[in-house]
Order: structure tokens, then C-alpha cells, then sequence
């Protein structure tokens, strides 16, 4: 089983006094980000009367939504006791829907993974069969973990395309037919009867690699380069949405040797030569018959020079688009994740492109590395983002309000 903080939560508002608010669910929220560990703490940070704090947290209890466990240490007086989110509070459920699988955890409310698993999936299938098997993966995920009686509170959903941040519709995917205007959000809530977030699987991978890798680097970018190719912005600390498509680098022209129709109807685009699935597809012109990302990364690492060079190229080109962006954003780490980063030439190209056109100044304390979180990177994103907007709702305040 793996712990994971839930530090990097966003801070409940600050009034104007330097305290927060004082209702219940500031005092889980500041319980669930580990600064309030006691009643004490809870009274200082809340700006709460220390009779008000004992009050609220003893109905918190009550409700099963916080538990006693252990003592702090003492400032002269009585050990204070240890105030935790309880585990049986309710779950959520975070899922990264790929091209061909769905990475799947269950994640209980101090923010446990209690089951993380893949099943197979294609995207391609259309989005009514993909949205009911996800709806079905979610329900056997529960059982699996054992957790179908706790309440399901909220489901957090990568997609591997443009996700309108107003409406959650995916918008315009390549390799996705069928997905237009699609409404995940409305569907998996018709489906499983819950709240549900739903973001582009990049941006999802900037924010887990930003609160599980590089908690204390405020300005990231993360380069998702599997079967296409996306790139997530955290800025200032906060994922940069813009209208949708902030960070899209998959359609930005590049310089090549042969022309290439995107399925945007464009020529050039980075997808359209550096993506797995555009090298995939080089390589089968070629007769060299590969069918994944993992398998091209696979022959890579076997040393196959026709593919060891494609790859390469990919990773030039990357790196020719990043150039610009990290000149324009400076930010603090450039990481990168997906099939390809597997792939030593792909990264050594990208770093390589970056290092050699980018001002000196942007560069200087620059960091280029690969996911910290590996794999689970965009499930994670999912689960904090999930977490976030159960932790920031009303849900604490309902729950009570039948004991009021």
C-alpha cells in the first residue's frame, strides 16, 4: 500500500484577519493538508474560539469523518491527541484512460492508494462502450479493494484528448473517432451517480508529478510521449487550463525532412512525426512491424539502429518545440513521461535540443528529468484533483447536517 501526502492540497481562503474561515469542512480540510493535528492547531489556523474547535471536531467524529489516533508532542501541559481523516469516510476512485487501458486506483480520504490495477481498453471503440466498461471497472475496483460499503464520493478521469475545462466534453481528439463533444462528465454521473472531474491526461501528469515528484518546484512543465504527444503547465503552483488548451503542443508545426499530414489536416505537426504512434507507423512502411509504444521502446533498447534513430529524431523534434516554450515560461523542471521516456535516445535528444538553443539565463538552473511517479503519474493527478474538489465542496457540511 502507498501513503501519499495530501500537503499540497489547495489552502482554504485566508480572511483578512490571517485565519480561515471556521466551518466544518475548513477544519477537515486543514486536518486532510496535515497542518491541523490538534484541536489547538485547528483553533489557531481556523481563528476559531479553542470551545468551538472541541465542538465542531467532536461532531466530526461522530460523523466518522475525523478520528483520534495517537499523541503530539506536549508544550507543558497535557500530550494533545491526533486528529486523522477517517479511512471509512468515503473513497474515490482515479482513472488514466489511455489509447489501449485504463490505470485504475482506488483512494481513501487521508489519500491511501488501496488498490491500483490496469485493465485493457481501446479507445477507439467509441465513447458509450468505453464510458460503460470505465462505469463497470469502477464498480469491480470497489470490490476488489474491499471498499463497496464506504461511500463513493468522487471520481477523478484522464483522457487522452482536449477536455474542455467548462463543460468536461472532450474537444476535437485525434485517434479518438466518435469522442467530439462527447459528455464524459454528465455520463459517468448519469452511470455511477456521483461527482466527477474529468481533465486531459497531461495536465493530470503535471499535477501528480508536481505533488508527488516536485512538491516544492512551483513552475513545471510535463511532456506526456506515449502513443501522442501532450504537455501539461503548472504555474505558480496551479495547473494552467486556459480555455482548454493550454499546453497543447501536439499541433505545433516542426521542420522536417518529409512532409506529413496531421489528423488535424495540417502538415508538420509534432503528433504527426514524433508521436508512438506516428514512429509505429514509420516503422511499418519500413517492414518493421511494430504495434505499441512498448514494443518500439523495447526494440530501442535492443539496439535496432533504424528504430534508435526515428526515435531520436522524435525526440530533436520535441525538443525543437520545447526550446521556445522554455525560453517563454522558464520553468523551474521540465519532465518527462509517457512510453517514450523510456527510451535513453528520446530523452538525451530532447535535453540536448534544449540545452543547445535556450538562453542561458533559462537554462541555467533548469532541471530535465523523467517522471518521478513513473506510470501512475496521471491516475495520481487524477485522485489529487478528485480529492481536491470533494475536500473544497460542501460535502463535509452536508454530511453533518443531518446530526445538526
Amino acid at each position: 500500500m502507498l501513503f501519499l501526502s495530501l500537503a499540497c492540497l489547495r489552502m482554504p481562503a485566508v480572511n483578512g484577519s490571517g485565519t480561515l474561515g471556521g466551518t466544518a469542512g475548513d477544519l477537515v480540510r486543514l486536518v486532510a493538508m496535515g497542518h491541523g493535528r490538534s484541536r489547538a492547531e485547528l483553533a489557531r489556523l481556523s481563528g476559531m474560539a479553542p470551545s468551538s474547535v472541541s465542538l465542531r471536531v467532536e461532531e466530526l467524529i461522530d460523523a466518522g469523518l475525523l478520528r483520534e489516533d495517537g499523541e503530539g508532542a506536549s508544550r507543558g501541559g497535557r500530550r494533545p491527541r491526533q486528529l486523522r481523516l477517517h479511512e471509512s469516510a468515503g473513497v474515490v476512485v482515479a482513472a488514466d484512460v489511455g489509447s489501449h487501458h485504463v490505470r485504475m486506483a482506488v483512494m481513501d480520504l487521508a489519500g491511501r492508494v488501496l488498490l491500483t490495477h490496469e485493465l485493457p481498453g481501446e479507445i477507439a471503440e467509441g465513447p458509450e462502450a468505453v464510458t460503460e466498461r470505465l462505469a463497470g471497472h469502477v464498480r469491480l475496483t470497489l470490490r476488489q479493494a474491499q471498499v463497496s460499503d464506504l461511500p463513493l464520493l468522487g471520481i477523478g478521469v484522464g483522457m487522452p484528448g482536449p477536455v474542455d475545462p467548462a463543460s468536461a466534453k472532450v474537444v476535437a481528439p485525434s485517434r479518438m473517432p466518435g469522442w467530439n463533444d462527447y459528455p464524459v462528465r454528465e455520463r459517468l454521473t448519469e452511470l455511477l451517480g456521483v461527482r466527477v472531474v474529468v481533465e486531459n491526461d497531461a495536465n493530470l501528469m503535471a499535477v501528480g508529478e508536481h505533488r508527488y515528484g516536485w512538491p516544492g518546484r512551483d513552475n513545471l512543465m510535463a511532456v506526456k510521449a506515449g502513443t501522442g504527444i501532450g504537455c501539461g503547465i503548472i504555474a505558480s503552483g496551479r495547473l494552467h487550463r486556459g480555455r482548454g488548451a493550454a499546453g497543447d503542443i501536439s499541433h505545433v508545426p516542426v521542420h522536417a525532412a518529409q512532409r506529413v499530414t496531421c489528423s488535424c489536416g495540417h502538415s508538420d505537426c509534432l503528433e504527426a512525426h514524433a508521436s508512438g504512434a506516428a514512429l509505429c507507423r514509420t516503422l511499418r512502411a519500413q517492414g518493421i512491424e511494430v504495434s505499441s509504444t512498448g514494443r518500439l521502446v523495447e526494440l530501442v533498447n535492443n539496439g535496432v539502429p533504424e528504430v534508435t534513430n526515428l526515435v531520436r529524431n522524435a525526440g530533436r523534434l520535441a525538443g525543437q518545440v520545447l526550446t521556445p516554450l522554455v525560453n517563454f515560461f522558464n520553468p523551474d523542471v521540465v519532465v518527462l513521461g509517457g512510453g517514450l521516456s523510456a527510451a535513453e535516445p528520446f530523452i538525451a535528444a530532447v535535453r540536448g535540443a534544449i540545452y543547445e538553443r535556450c538562453l542561458p539565463l533559462a537554462t541555467r538552473d533548469l532541471e530535465i528529468a523523467t517522471t518521478v511517479t513513473g506510470q501512475d503519474a496521471c491516475m495520481l493527478g487524477a485522485g489529487s484533483v478528485v480529492l481536491d474538489e470533494v475536500l473544497t465542496s460542501n460535502w463535509v457540511d452536508e454530511t453533518l447536517t443531518p446530526r445538526s
